[in-house]
């Protein structure tokens, strides 16, 4: 019989989706789709000191080679993104900053995050993230998920942590099936400019 305590059901509904539908359609992304921007004016990561026809975001930060772009507050409506812009966010905002108020990571957020230079180095800071996210949560047992989630977690600081994992679980799923929507999106542009031009 399956262990039906709300913590295994909390983690099997973020597990389900990400072995059945998410982290398989991230393998091969290429550095193209990971850098690609299907608009002008998109949010990425970029080298750092990129030039100013790179996007159009006011601010760029990370601690090493490369920057993500952001603005605050977040212009109305917000820039469209890519791939590495949303990849970038769900590493860091959604995981690795979670998991250093929460389950040990040594502290980091948007501006002293390293950001990967290419598709598979963010592909590995993204599993790693999730591997820690999970067994973090796995490791709060029933009685930790009632836990507040203390001041780290602004809006959600006198909520219990099963709400705050419920919340990243909606996140990771949404905002990794956008990226597998402009791997899409890129895959069907792509080959109709080949057939146009053969």
């Amino acid at each position: 019989m399956t262990d039906q305590t709300w913590n295994a059901l909390l983690r099997d509904q973020l597990t389900w989706h990400w072995t059945g539908q998410l982290r398989d359609r991230l393998d091969g992304l290429t550095d193209e789709e990971y850098f690609w921007e299907p608009a002008p004016g998109c949010w990425s990561v970029r080298p750092r000191g990129a030039g100013t026809g790179a996007g159009t975001a006011p601010v760029r930060a990370g601690s090493g080679a490369m920057t993500i772009d952001f603005a605050l507050p977040v212009p109305d409506p917000p820039p469209l993104t890519t791939i590495a812009w949303r990849l970038g966010h769900v590493i860091v905002g959604v995981l690795a900053a979670r998991n250093a108020a929460h389950f040990g990571r040594e502290p980091t957020d948007y501006r002293a995050f390293g950001y990967a230079a290419t598709a598979a180095g963010a592909l590995a800071q993204l599993d790693e993230e999730y591997d820690r996210w999970l067994a973090g949560v796995e490791a709060l047992g029933e009685t930790g998920l009632a836990r507040p989630c203390g001041e780290a977690e602004g809006p959600y600081a006198d909520r219990p942590l099963a709400a705050l994992v419920l919340h990243i679980n909606r996140e990771l799923i949404h905002h990794l099936a956008e990226v597998c929507l402009l791997r899409d999106l890129y895959l069907h542009t792509h080959r109709r400019t080949r057939r146009e031009t053969s």
